[in-house]
């Protein structure tokens, strides 16, 4: 296992699933476990202990509201840790508290922080970081992008042939 994908709660697994997805399909092997800074805090300390002990390379967290957990995780390790807020319907805040918490680290506890919900960023972002020591998987990151780029003008040349509205029609839109 290369990367490390923690959750505070198991509610967050429907955003987080894209990282591990991601890192899937980039070749990057993955763990994911839900450890709460505020309910099992020594639970997330051993976790981080045996996971750099094992070999990980980059631990990516996501937690919403007070999003405590890619902090505690960076404060006990000096492996890279990426920070991916959540967005919380309990708060009302569309995830701003959560972005806030993750991206304002004191000085020396640095976490890499990708866009509310940006799970999938997360998991290209750790790939990208273990790629600039393994040939293969920065291939395979060169491969991803110009596969999203051969989409997108897959895309325009489709919605170019047919026309904006009946390219909505067809996708269902209109």
């Amino acid at each position: 296992m290369f990367v490390g994908i923690l959750m505070g709660s198991d509610s967050d697994l429907p955003v987080m699933k894209d990282a591990a997805e991601v890192l899937e399909q980039l070749g990057v092997a993955s763990e994911v476990h839900t450890l709460s800074a505020h309910r099992t805090p020594e639970s997330v300390v051993e976790y981080v202990q045996k996971s750099e002990a094992a070999g990980y390379k980059v631990f990516i967290c996501g937690a919403g509201g007070a999003a405590h957990l890619a902090g505690v995780v960076a404060a006990h390790t000096a492996l890279p840790v990426i920070g991916v807020p959540l967005m919380s319907a309990k708060m009302g805040a569309a995830g701003l508290d959560a972005l806030f918490a993750t991206v304002q680290m004191p000085p020396g506890i640095p976490v890499a922080t990708v866009g509310i919900n940006g799970a999938k960023n997360a998991g290209i972002l750790a790939a990208q970081i273990i790629g600039a020591g393994d040939e293969t998987i920065r291939k395979n990151v060169i491969a991803y992008k110009e596969k999203m780029a051969k989409d997108i003008v897959a895309k325009d040349e489709k919605l170019q042939e047919m026309g904006f509205k009946k390219y909505l029609e067809d996708a269902g839109l209109i």
